[in-house]
């Protein structure tokens, strides 16, 4: 494997993935600035994930053809004109649609880097090559949704997206002169062909997984602030330096993760799943406690992160008749699962047990992800679901 292709592919994915996490931070100079409310800023949020999920599998389905690295600098292209368009919109409806034409390409540019690195590199090491992409993202909850947040505040919200399009474009020249042209070894097929792998029972399982396993974390992740502040006692100045904490958690969890998908991947799964659970239900316990809550941040944050590399990587496994197609629609997943944790959530809490209650409905739900992942496991098997165009057996 080239060792320059990776981190190559790695500033690619900071820069967009900052281009989405930033918004949260400049979100009230976005509404001033276009006199909208708040609220209506925050479709914006909504729209990026709209496209992602609407966009990511029919996109990727009708480019199964383009050659990857050609297509992977198109995508880029297009990503740095959306943010480009966000920070020159002169009015919400100009910044509502340069949103959603960036998040249209995200998912099918995540799921072609991600086929490009695994392609570059061993069989035992696809785990982990996984996860160092998937850190790029931990890099930009980490370092460049604050870094941007600071720009926006100095300079305004629209330096912010400037900012963006800028490090999307030192991606596409590290692309364009360090990536290697990766040629599929299979013959390019149609996009319907390339659809009728979705059919196959392992690829489905191994989608529903990432679904249903996530929507636990996501939930209790998605009202993170009440919980720390409401249960917990924490003062709302030290949400920041606890949404670090966990953003931490998650880079290192993430990098460990893949280590060990690539040692075992059955039972890595398996047993992060169960960790993670009995971590959620541990942060119950302690929700009293500032000092263990703030262990328990990190400590959660690096379990549910630890798990995704090995969730990735057994879709590419599962499917490696349209890889590119299986990782699009396995992210919509990821994005249908945040959706779905914040209406659950919400339905917790209104049964009136109390904010932290969520902690023990987001166990619940990633026990059923852990019992779904044990069905996968010992009901199909890990051998490469057959290619979209191979006659099938009757």
């Amino acid at each position: 494997m080239r060792p320059v292709t990776v981190p190559s592919l790695m500033v690619c994915v900071f820069g967009i993935t900052t281009g989405e996490f930033v918004i949260a931070g400049i979100l009230p100079g976005v509404a001033g600035d276009l006199a909208v409310s708040i609220p209506a800023a925050g479709l914006l949020v909504t729209a990026y994930a709209i496209g992602m999920v609407a966009g990511g599998p029919l996109l990727t389905a009708l480019t199964t053809r383009f050659p990857r690295k050609p297509l992977i600098m198109v995508l880029l292209a297009i990503a740095i004109a959306g943010n480009l368009g966000s920070a020159l919109a002169p009015s919400y409806p100009v910044l509502f649609a340069a949103r959603i034409v960036t998040a249209l390409v995200t998912s099918t540019f995540f799921a072609n880097a991600i086929v490009i690195a695994v392609s570059t590199a061993s069989p035992d090491r696809r785990a982990s090559t996984v996860s160092r992409l998937v850190f790029g993202m931990n890099l930009a909850m980490i370092l460049g949704a604050p870094i941007g947040t600071f720009i926006g505040e100095r300079h305004g919200w629209r330096a912010a997206f400037l900012a963006v399009a800028l490090c999307c474009a030192a991606g596409f020249l590290l692309v364009a002169r360090l990536v290697p042209d990766v040629r599929d070894a299979a013959p390019a097929t149609s996009a319907v062909a390339e659809l009728r792998v979705l059919r196959g029972r392992d690829v489905r399982l191994a989608i529903a997984v990432t679904a249903v396993a996530n929507t636990g974390l996501l939930m209790v992740f998605t009202f993170f602030a009440p919980l720390v502040t409401g249960v917990t006692g924490f003062a709302a100045g030290t949400v920041a330096v606890l949404l670090l904490v966990y953003g931490i958690g998650a880079a290192a969890g993430n990098l460990a993760g893949g280590r060990l998908a690539d040692r075992a991947p059955r039972r890595s799964q398996l047993g992060l799943l169960a960790a993670l659970a009995a971590g959620l239900v541990v942060m119950w316990a302690v929700s009293g406690s500032m000092a263990a809550t703030a262990v328990m941040v990190f400590a959660v944050g690096a379990l549910g992160f630890a798990v995704i590399p090995g969730m990735q990587a057994r879709v590419l496994a599962t499917a490696a008749a349209a890889p590119t197609l299986a990782m699009a629609v396995n992210a919509s997943a990821y994005q249908l699962a945040a959706a779905f944790a914040g209406w659950l959530g919400g339905r917790v809490i209104d049964t009136g047990l109390g904010l932290s209650a969520l902690y023990l409905a987001g166990a619940a739900v990633t026990l059923a992800g852990l019992s779904l992942s044990a069905y996968a496991w010992h009901h199909t098997g890990t051998q490469p679901a057959p290619r979209p165009d191979s006659p099938r057996l009757t």
